[in-house]
């Protein structure tokens, strides 16, 4: 299914995407964890755009592999950063994580170590639920918090699309929520699931999945959903 405008960026742990509008205006949606600022930069090279054609890093939540390039993106392009206020710890690598997320911290400790990525930077425009972004034609911040107190999806209207971050991950052999590890509030993750599917978005696009396309990952989200019941 073609999707005119989303440019998936693939690296080693999941995906972030460049958005461009028909004004060739765009905007990067997480940033990666390691590998991604060579993609990233290749991809506007082959789009013909300059760095300053992205106005905005959209960031859907803190974790190492969504934000691990970030302080190399503003410095890259000089975009500001939209996030949930609650995610600067992560971005830090300073949330308290408790409970069986405690891994997560522990993973994210290695990571940062290891790959010399997470580098801390402030976020410019803290993000609050039913935001009104004028990126891509128009996009919705829709808060899910679970995965993270911060995590949020992106709404596009004109698509009737939702990139639903980190909520499921969709690859034909294993769709799945997150595992506990990974989640730091699972008490909101059912409210979270339920947000989405009220919203009922034609397209899903999660930040995690094995190919582009937004009505195959939204039958996926239905099934895993159907699922639970």
């Amino acid at each position: 299914m073609a999707h005119p405008g989303i440019y998936t960026i693939r690296g080693l742990m999941g995906v972030c995407h460049l958005l461009v509008d028909a004004q060739r205006d765009a905007v990067l949606l997480d940033t990666g964890l390691v590998g991604e600022p060579w993609l990233i930069q290749r991809r506007l090279r082959q789009l013909d755009l300059k760095p300053d054609a992205i106005k905005a890093i959209l960031l859907t939540h803190g974790h190492l592999d969504h934000a691990g390039n970030l302080a190399w993106a503003k410095a890259w392009c000089g975009a500001p950063i939209h996030a949930h206020a609650a995610e600067q710890a992560h971005i830090n690598g300073a949330y308290p994580y408790t409970g069986p997320s405690i891994w997560c911290g522990r993973l994210e400790r290695a990571g940062r170590a290891i790959l010399r990525v997470g580098r801390p930077v402030i976020i410019d425009v803290p993000l609050n639920d039913q935001d009104e972004l004028p990126f891509w034609g128009g996009l919705r911040v829709v808060h899910l918090p679970g995965h993270t107190l911060g995590h949020c999806g992106f709404y596009s209207k004109r698509h009737d699309l939702l990139f639903s971050g980190d909520l499921f991950a969709s690859y034909f052999f294993n769709v799945h929520f997150p595992p506990s590890i990974l989640n730091s509030a699972p008490h909101l993750i059912a409210a979270s699931l339920e947000k989405a599917r009220s919203l009922d978005p034609r397209l899903m696009v999660p930040q995690h999945y094995d190919v582009l396309d937004g009505a195959l990952h939204r039958r996926r989200f239905d099934r895993l959903m159907h699922g639970r019941t």
